[in-house]
């Protein structure tokens, strides 16, 4: 029986019952599922004799009173409403994992709480009370002790898009001796290591898959992403740059750590005001000086009445249309120049930086036939553009739990990127003039009456956008944290060696003391990654490694690959990049028109190996004496982009698949919401907070190749190959 008949079966119960009651049955069903796949007592005789279950007929005992139970705590929310952690612990845990995660992510919550309860008996209360102190993550600003016994002083840049707040933070770093730069994306630390480079200014570029660090120097600067900015090394000045991500639910603690970790007598953050409050209360317990400097955006912003009506005709001069996937911005830009007969720019994330800067010279110059831009949501982040008009394709977006709406955060920040006045190319000409400069080139005055519009591509996505530019974001009130490694080390000594660490995982998650100022950052896809690379003995400090690993586990050979590198550590060998057969490095021997599966399958495939490869680099920074074929690694990380690359530039789409492709996607976004709402009624807010723009998941935080397979399917045509 589907969801919505049962829906008609209670229509004459109370809404709240109706909704438990649904919620109640997929429950059970699940769980019931999940004793007879995965947790049979066939299957995991052993772990359950080490928690003190010998026989089937005590196994059978614990489900049935597990499953009692759950009804209890189902009753508890029909018949009281009691939903929230407190009064309801079991039911709140199960609803918060299907709003995050849908049905995937509930079966994950029950099979830890079947855990939890199997586990209850085994500990004394006093080594229980020793977990929840070691579980106590009230005070992580204590976790930097080095950093505590310095003075800092905290300047705060606030404002919206082009108001020259960024200019301002790094134009102190500039005039620094020595410093950090942390930003959210690889293109942005790419960019401030570009710069410092031209300017004669020694720089490291780190990132996670690539470090250049300079010959021959002892100091220089440091160019990072945030999650790599270094904290056991003093400077002058750091910036952070997009401080508001603090409070994202799934990438928020890099900011944090950063902010409260990074050893510099001045810290420049950049940011959103609804950052402040938040900022301001932890520089007042930490004792560093708060100094604020807001700045007013330097020229008008409005969002149209009208959208292009999905007439690409309607284009002019100076417009950029804003997508999300490789595969739809190579094919939307191909669609341009068919309907308006003029040249198209293109720019995104995970393009070469020299090929990324140069199409972005040809949109930014008057005189030539490039009138037009295609744009990843990466412009949001503070890339140099001359955009008279921020138009987006669509309004939702993919995240590893479906499709979601686009936040008031994200859709006023990218669109925030019109009407800006100073040019690519005007700023590297004054950067330059007479030599390398010293300082930063300050914003030029806006030219009268240069008012940036933003609008959308379809009637559907309108009010979306109206809505977001008529309401302010809500402020921040925590700042994300992660469990450190050397708690989750002290803490897994308390259990079994048969204990699965997903469990150890999710238990110290489970019990964690947090303050009223912090959130702990979702686990995302670290409970998979425990549970595959769990048969391969490695120490609880390498498992964490792997946690925060750029995994791509929803490519096809995602988890075999993560299981291969694994391995390689948990020997100590085997590491060399032509050693590991799960690495499908035949497929550079073949071509696209001779692919068995097809060419959307090549393209895919080309990107599952990229992605493997990636996470090769990233692990051969950290184990260089296992993953030794760094170099070789690079070259053949270099030759799929190439195919990946040469393949991309002549995507086609028909207008009426994209059309149909964006049309699929509000689909799927309303079916998911009625579905929470159907089971959950009015309490299925998603609370999740997406702070800014990016593909969270990738390494580097780079744009997907596809927002959805149907992307590739719709391609009319690929390149042959060369």
């Amino acid at each position: 029986m589907s969801i919505r008949d049962s829906i008609k079966r209670t229509s004459g119960v109370g809404s709240s019952s109706r909704t438990h009651a649904i919620f109640r049955r997929l429950a059970t069903s699940r769980f019931d599922e999940l004793i007879r796949q995965d947790f049979s007592w066939q299957s995991k005789k052993e772990d359950y004799v080490s928690l003190g279950i010998t026989t089937e007929s005590d196994f059978q005992k614990s489900t049935d009173a597990f499953r009692a139970l759950l009804d209890k705590s189902c009753d508890l929310a029909s018949r009281k409403h009691a939903i929230n952690k407190s009064d309801n612990p079991l039911f709140f845990a199960l609803r918060q994992a299907f709003v995050e995660g849908d049905v995937p992510q509930l079966t994950k919550e029950l099979r830890y709480s079947f855990q939890n309860y199997l586990m209850r008996l085994r500990f004394s209360k006093s080594i229980s009370a020793t977990h929840k102190k070691i579980a106590d993550f009230r005070f992580p600003y204590e976790w930097f002790p080095a950093t505590r016994a310095m003075k800092r002083t905290i300047h705060m840049h606030v404002g919206p898009t082009n108001s020259g707040k960024t200019y301002h933070a790094l134009k102190s770093l500039e005039n620094a001796t020595t410093g950090i730069y942390a930003g959210p994306l690889r293109l942005l630390a790419h960019e401030v290591y570009s710069r410092f480079t031209a300017k004669g200014k020694p720089c490291a570029l780190i990132t996670g898959e690539e470090q250049r660090i300079p010959e021959n120097e002892d100091n220089y600067f440091r160019s990072c992403t945030v999650e790599m900015t270094p904290l056991n090394h003093k400077v002058d000045v750091a910036v952070i740059d997009e401080i508001q991500m603090i409070g994202d639910n799934e990438r928020g603690w890099a900011w944090t750590q950063a902010f409260l970790g990074v050893q510099a007598k001045e810290v420049h953050l950049c940011g959103e005001e609804r950052a402040v409050e938040i900022i301001k209360s932890l520089c007042d317990t930490i004792g560093d000086d708060c100094i604020i400097h807001r700045y007013k955006r330097l020229n008008p912003l409005q969002t149209m009445s009208k959208s292009l009506d999905n007439k690409l005709k309607n284009l002019e001069k100076g417009d950029c249309i804003v997508s999300f996937s490789r595969v739809g911005l190579h094919a939307l830009k191909q669609a341009v120049e068919k309907a308006t007969g003029r040249r198209c720019a293109i720019v995104y994330g995970s393009l070469p930086p020299e090929t990324r800067a140069q199409q972005a010279a040809l949109f930014n110059d008057p005189d030539n036939e490039y009138d037009f831009l295609v744009a990843s949501d990466a412009i949001g982040m503070g890339l140099n553009l001359e955009i008279k008009r921020v138009i987006f394709e669509q309004t939702h977006k993919r995240d590893r739990n479906g499709y979601r709406a686009m936040s008031t955060s994200e859709l006023k920040q990218i669109g925030g990127r019109a009407g800006r006045f100073r040019t690519a190319s005007q700023a590297i000409k004054t950067d330059n003039k007479d030599g390398a400069a010293a300082k930063p080139a300050a914003p030029a005055n806006p030219t009268k009456g240069s008012v940036g519009l933003v609008t959308t591509l379809d009637n559907a996505d309108l009010a979306d956008v109206q809505d977001a530019f008529n309401r302010e974001p809500e402020p921040l009130e925590t700042a994300g944290i992660q469990i450190p490694p050397s708690v989750l080390e002290r803490f897994s000594s308390y259990f079994p060696p048969t204990t699965s660490f997903s469990y150890i995982l999710l238990r110290l998650r489970d019990i964690a003391s947090i303050s009223h100022r912090f959130h702990m950052c979702g686990l995302g896809e670290m409970v998979d990654i425990a549970d595959l690379i769990q048969p391969y003995p490695m120490s609880v400090y390498d498992r964490c490694v792997f946690l925060n690993a750029p995994v791509a586990l929803r490519e096809k050979d995602g988890p075999e690959v993560l299981q291969a590198m694994a391995r390689c550590v948990s020997n100590m060998e085997g590491g060399h990049v032509l050693d590991i057969p799960e690495l499908n490095l035949e497929l550079l021997d073949l071509q696209r028109e001779t692919y068995p599966q097809g060419p959307a399958a090549y393209l895919r495939d080309l990107e599952s190996l990229h992605k493997a490869i990636t996470l090769y680099l990233w692990l051969s920074y950290r184990y260089s004496g296992v993953f030794r074929s760094q170099s070789l690694a690079f070259h053949i990380k270099h030759m799929v982009e190439e195919k990946i690359d040469g393949q991309l530039a002549e995507v086609v789409f028909t207008d009426e698949a994209r059309r149909a492709i964006i049309s699929k996607v509000r689909k799927r976004f309303a079916s998911r919401e009625r579905k929470m709402e159907e089971i959950l009624g009015d309490t299925a807010k998603d609370k999740t907070q997406h702070e800014s723009v990016g593909n969270w998941d990738e390494e580097g935080h780079q744009e997907p190749l596809f927002e959805d397979p149907v992307e590739l399917d719709a391609i009319e045509k690929l390149p042959k190959s060369t």
